[in-house]
């Protein structure tokens, strides 16, 4: 392990809701209150949600030193996989970190959702680095949830995290993939974890017309809206006059497509804390392989 002079493996935690989150806050207390690691923290400044695996190319990043009790921490003014890459990279930390984990996010991440998650960037961009990786994420409930749960949901994780570093320490943990870990939202009355694999389940997004950028829900992760916004807002039809300087418009939910079966979203739903093992990109369907196999050698 490449933890320098520390005996105790060392884990690095990183989110996409900023770092003054609570569920990033929560998950650092009970790493750091188990004894077990060498607790860092290299996260967003902000929030950045929904960035997916966006990262900064064209203008530096400022990193400001954090104080968060029994951490060594740094905030950063880029993305999720931003933090990720500069906290690997030695200029902040003596060593590698023995493990990533990123979260604890604010609303699942399953399905197609995966994809624009800030929180699985996280985790991903350790992949790149062949650090092994963990993304976590709770089933929010606007109205029902509170900050608390994340405690419960990060107690809830801990013997994965702590088995993990056990197979990191054996050098038996697989480098072909990392994982990805919903925590329903009644956490307290879970079912146990669940091995799944990546659904198709997705909100239908739509754009609404509005006068100033306060209007309109929040979102608050990518599958999760906030109480003040409908689950399935109206679609109304907003007559835009051509006359105006620019136009402002918000993402809405209009819909959801449900992808039924042995999958990430369905397990979660029935209560357990799915834990659903990713790579760096999903393979297409073989059909659609063998249908191209026939069609590109007629292209002319």
């Amino acid at each position: 392990m490449e933890n320098g002079s520390e005996s105790k493996p060392s884990v690095m935690v990183t989110n996409d809701d900023g770092i003054d989150a609570p569920g990033l806050r929560s998950l650092v207390r009970v790493l750091v209150s188990s004894n077990l690691f060498n607790v860092l923290v290299c996260a967003p400044d902000s929030e950045k949600s929904a960035v997916s695996h966006c990262v900064s190319w064209q203008h530096p990043l400022s990193v400001k030193k954090v104080d968060i009790s029994g951490a060594t921490a740094f905030s950063v003014s880029g993305t999720p996989a931003d933090s990720t890459s500069i906290g690997l990279s030695k200029v902040l930390f003596p060593f590698v970190p023995d493990l990533v984990v990123s979260g604890i996010n604010k609303g699942s991440n399953c399905g197609y959702h995966i994809v624009y998650s800030g929180t699985v960037a996280g985790a991903r961009e350790a992949f790149f680095n062949g650090v092994p990786s963990v993304s976590l994420s709770y089933e929010w409930v606007a109205g029902k949830s509170k900050d608390d749960d994340f405690v419960l949901a990060a107690e809830a994780c801990m013997p994965i995290i702590t088995a993990i570093s056990t197979e990191i320490k054996n050098n038996t943990y697989p480098q072909n993939c990392f994982l990805n870990i919903d925590v329903p939202a009644d956490v307290a009355n879970c079912k146990g974890y669940r091995l799944t694999k990546q659904g198709k389940t997705i909100f239908k997004m739509g754009w609404r017309h509005v006068v100033s950028e306060a209007q309109g829900g929040r979102m608050l992760s990518t599958m999760t809206m906030d109480s003040s916004a409908s689950k399935e807002a109206s679609v109304e039809e907003s007559t835009l006059s051509t006359e105006q300087e620019h136009l402002i418009f918000k993402r809405e939910v209009r819909g959801t497509q449900m992808d039924e079966g042995d999958n990430d979203y369905s397990f979660l739903r029935q209560g357990y804390i799915t834990v659903t093992p990713l790579g760096a990109l999903s393979p297409p369907p073989m059909d659609g392989v063998e249908f191209f196999e026939g069609w590109l050698p007629g292209v002319h």
